[in-house]
């Protein structure tokens, strides 16, 4: 090669060097970026079928009973249904939060959501799909700790969800244990509660500490109880026949603003559970849902009631 070729070729060669490591970085940082991009979403395997959520969702819409799930899960909520608004056990995580319903497009749609969670059957659940994904469940599909579970999976936290259950369902049942041993084994209760001038009386999965009492503890209902809402999950009765569904113990959930004058009632305080000391009121809206929440505060009081 001519000495005067040798300069221009070993530029050549540089020149071509720079080239190919500009185009690999560059293919990395395409890479990466595609890397990035796909781990902002996740897939969840919803009973419609597959959808695409945030790996990360911060700003979500609860319109159903699903509040506490996500508030234990460290989950911002900005939407909130009218009855989780009512529960002082949400009061400081939801302050800035906006009451809203299925109806409500154009308020749901200002609140600018990352995801939207309800429950299946609502109405408007198209129009809800296009302001932000949005998961839909069937109430009772699947128990009420797997369903806690099924949210971890929707926000992507499915392994702290789970380890909550597990530690969960083993302090309750050491608190059942305890309880069982001062109470005795045949001792029953029954939950019940006053709405609209109304009595119910509920089965084993209808929130109000129902979950805990008969399915973690294992404690018992009545057997008229068992034989009337243990399969609907609740059933309504006049006020003056509590006396033949109620147990040994009665867990009493009652609304503040309702009228709760029957506690004055000759046939109230004639009760064997009210006479003993074994009522006790809990206040509704507190012990209303089955949430991680709402479960331990219901945990606590059977704890501070039952073993005083």
């Amino acid at each position: 090669m001519k000495k005067w070729l040798l300069p221009m070729f070993m530029m050549l060669v540089l020149v071509l060097a720079a080239c190919g490591n500009k185009e690999e970085k560059t293919e990395k940082a395409d890479e990466g970026s595609k890397e990035a991009t796909s781990a902002q979403t996740i897939t969840y395997q919803s009973e419609a079928g597959p959808i695409e959520v945030p790996a990360n969702p911060k700003r979500v819409v609860v319109l159903s009973s699903f509040v506490g799930d996500l508030l234990q899960l460290d989950v911002d909520v900005v939407g909130v249904d009218a009855w989780a608004a009512k529960n002082p056990n949400f009061e400081d995580a939801i302050k800035d939060a906006v009451v809203v319903e299925n109806t409500d497009i154009e308020k749901i749609l200002e609140l600018e959501p990352d995801l939207i969670i309800g429950l299946n059957g609502i109405e408007n659940a198209d129009k809800l799909a296009e302001i932000a994904p949005t998961v839909l469940f069937t109430y009772g599909k699947v128990d009420y700790l797997q369903q806690f579970i099924e949210i971890g999976k929707v926000v992507n936290k499915e392994k702290e969800a789970t380890a909550w259950v597990e530690d969960f369902k083993a302090r309750a049942a050491e608190a059942g244990k305890k309880i069982k041993e001062k109470i005795g084994e045949d001792a029953t209760v029954t939950v019940a509660e006053n709405f609209n001038k109304q009595f119910y009386i509920y089965g084993d999965n209808w929130g109000r500490g129902t979950e805990i009492l008969y399915q973690e503890m294992g404690l018992k209902m009545p057997e008229k109880v068992k034989e009337t809402a243990l399969e609907p999950g609740y059933y309504a009765i006049s006020q003056e026949v509590l006396g033949e569904y109620a147990g040994d113990y009665v867990i009493f959930s009652m609304f503040q603003d309702q009228d709760n004058s029957f506690t004055d009632a000759a046939w109230f305080k004639d009760l064997e559970a009210v006479k003993n000391g074994h009522l006790f009121e809990v206040n509704a809206n507190a012990f209303y849902f089955n949430d991680p929440i709402t479960l331990e505060h219901q945990l606590k009081f059977f704890e501070e009631k039952f073993l005083q």
